[in-house]
């Protein structure tokens, strides 16, 4: 499927959310989202992210909603993400339906890469203790995506990262999230 674009409808996605509710993104409109597609459950990377949006979190607008959509198991996700106590809402894809309706893209050459990018960050996820519980070449090949939609529910961003450390700055959600 091809990427969305600037101005494009928000996608329909209804998924079930590790709190046991079902996540409706059609049920937000009125309200900014930001909207990250991770990688999967034990993705160091993604669980890295996880814990500096957490650590963040009080910068946000209190009304802020934001989603991480995993490609995961349920029970998976619950369990990895105990530990970050996050304050949004996290939802599973098991089909990664919505991963392929969204034109996110795998790419084991850019995914390997990220560490020599950024090898700071990548020291930063061993010294954290976050290491992928997977040798799947799939779910290790998926590249994230960062999405922001406005009140209209039309994408005002879509941020399809270059390599698994590449995503919109955090500055730039929270201004996005404070309506600027």
């Amino acid at each position: 499927m091809p990427q969305l674009q600037i101005g494009d409808e928000a996608p329909s996605i209804i998924l079930p959310s590790i709190d046991g509710t079902d996540f409706d993104l059609s049920s937000l409109k009125g309200k900014r989202v930001i909207m990250t597609f991770f990688r999967f459950d034990s993705c160091p990377f993604c669980n890295l992210r996880i814990h500096r949006l957490v650590k963040r979190w009080n910068e946000f607008p209190e009304d802020t909603v934001m989603v991480g959509i995993f490609d995961a198991k349920m029970s998976a996700l619950k369990r990895r993400m105990k530990k970050h106590e996050v304050p949004f809402t996290l939802v599973a894809d098991e089909t990664y339906e919505h991963f392929l309706n969204n034109g996110v893209k795998k790419s084991i050459f850019r995914v390997m890469f990220a560490p020599l990018r950024a090898p700071l960050t990548f020291l930063e996820t061993l010294f954290r203790g976050y290491v992928p519980m997977t040798m799947s070449l799939s779910k290790l090949s998926t590249l994230p995506v960062d999405i922001l939609i406005d009140e209209n529910g039309k994408i005002a961003k879509a941020h399809y990262c270059k390599d698994t450390v590449d995503h919109l700055p955090i500055d730039e959600m929270i201004e996005f999230a404070k309506g600027n």
